[in-house]
């Protein structure tokens, strides 16, 4: 018999539906980007409101055409624009990031100096407790210490961050510990541990699996969905420490059927229809089978963790909640893009803390896996993940990131008549304001006990923890 992962109840956001997830509800901007194709000169420079997810497209494109005079970007939520740092000094690129649609801000420091600092903290701070990456909105590196970092350790770090200047760095203190998020207890087990599922995908040889946490991947070879029962997945390849967190487990059952879906609780679930990259400012929601669903922005890019298991690099840093348990959850937006995987970070969901994600789209490339379920896609293999049915993922041997097409009409989590092309939000236009709420995060909400399948292992979001 086929092992399925499928919720028994849907919910799929729509333009216009209003979702509630819990007493603290979010209104999300619905603004599209801009496309009036006016030419007069006054709007050809003039910065466009835009999505989270289409400000993270330009972003690209401009740091692919400023080139070493791009030197980094953040999202402003509040006037919804893209915001693009370039060095002093160049003026005729100055004129090309407008004309783009971005608000562009000159700043000192450009990408390769920042590396080089990094390289510094890298060389002669590599101490257990620590994390450094770029923040855009200062352009300088963020060097965080937690609660282990005292004495000589501190003294190092310090004087470390000092020598590079006021200009190019800062630090802080963190009052927890920096700790990977595995844990005793229920939801998704193997070899004692807790993780939680991130996303379903499809390897390269066409079977069912998931993404999840590397530190996941190697405590443990096999997984159940309950704390007793049988295996019924087994990792294929994990990555932990090094460059990256990530894990690849494949279903035992061949025929499993997997959603590409994230199941937020409630009977709810947000259909993932596309990876995508983070972008710093944007607002991103996680699931976790310990905290549930919690909701946060993204502070940096490409951060440097030192675990006390070792260094891992390339995560996103973020101001999200998480606990032991919440491990290789999901990080996603709204509108359907998955973002990244939980690792690590410190503090909870009381008192708040730092927490670090692996990025999705760097691990369905490094593990050769595409994001959905082979047969979840109303055609499977094209360019297009739309289709006929609800919650359908990118087809097989397809990525829907930037640049395809999510097909309009078909798929019920888009709204009626939305198409979400390269740089749109794929889910539909939020016309009307959908609002997704973070849930009482954490406290009382067991998000993988006693639920269906679909909230364990199989369900892409769902803890597994």
């Amino acid at each position: 018999m086929s092992h399925k992962r499928i919720p028994k109840r849907k919910a799929a956001f729509a333009a216009g539906t209003v979702v509630a997830l819990g007493a603290a509800a979010i209104l999300l901007p619905n603004a599209n980007a801009s496309q009036d194709g006016s030419s007069n000169d006054a709007a050809a420079v003039a910065p466009k409101p835009l999505k989270a997810t289409d400000a993270s497209d330009l972003a690209s494109q401009l740091q692919k055409l400023l080139g070493d005079a791009f030197a980094g970007s953040y999202y402003d939520a509040d006037s919804r624009q893209l915001v693009v740092n370039v060095t002093a000094g160049n003026t005729s690129v100055v004129v090309q990031a407008k004309q783009a649609g971005a608000k562009v801000r000159v700043v000192d420091n450009s990408l390769t100096e920042l590396a080089a600092g990094a390289k510094t903290l890298k060389d002669r701070a590599t101490i257990p407790g620590t994390s450094w990456a770029v923040d855009p909105r200062t352009n300088k590196i963020l060097v965080t210490a937690d609660s282990t970092v005292t004495g000589a350790k501190w003294n190092t770090l310090e004087s470390t961050v000092k020598s590079l200047g006021s200009d190019m760095a800062t630090i802080k203190k963190s009052a927890g510990t920096f700790k990977t998020f595995v844990s005793g207890g229920d939801a998704i087990f193997g070899g004692g541990a807790r993780c939680s599922l991130g996303f379903n995908v499809t390897a390269g040889d066409g079977s069912p699996a998931f993404l999840t946490a590397g530190h996941c991947g190697v405590a443990a070879e096999q997984w159940s969905d309950s704390e007793t029962g049988q295996p019924i997945a087994t990792v294929d390849q994990a990555t932990f420490p090094g460059n990256g967190d990530f894990a690849l487990v494949k279903y035992d059952d061949p025929a499993t059927q997997a959603p590409s879906e994230v199941n937020v609780g409630g009977g709810q679930t947000v259909a993932i229809q596309q990876a995508a990259d983070a972008e710093v400012g944007s607002q991103v929601f996680r699931m976790g089978s310990t905290t549930g669903l919690a909701d946060g922005q993204v502070l940096a890019l490409d951060a440097t963790v030192n675990y006390p298991e070792g260094t891992v690099t390339g995560l996103i840093q973020t101001n999200v909640c998480a606990e032991p348990g919440d491990s290789g959850g999901s990080l996603f937006t709204q509108d359907g893009s998955a973002i990244g995987l939980t690792s690590g970070g410190s503090g909870d969901c009381t008192v708040g803390g730092e927490t670090f994600f692996q990025p999705v789209t760097t691990a369905l490339q490094a593990v050769g896996a595409t994001l959905g379920a082979g047969d979840a896609a109303g055609g499977a293999g094209g360019d297009q993940a739309g289709g006929g049915e609800a919650g359908a993922g990118a087809g097989a041997g397809d990525e829907a990131g930037a640049g395809q097409e999510a097909g309009a009409g078909g798929d019920a989590s888009a709204s009626p008549g939305d198409e979400a092309g390269a740089g749109q939000e794929v889910g539909g236009e939020q016309a009307g304001g959908d609002v997704i709420g973070g849930q009482d995060t954490g406290n009382g909400q067991d998000a993988g006990n006693g639920q269906d399948a679909g909230n364990g292992t199989g369900d892409a979001g769902q803890s597994h923890n």
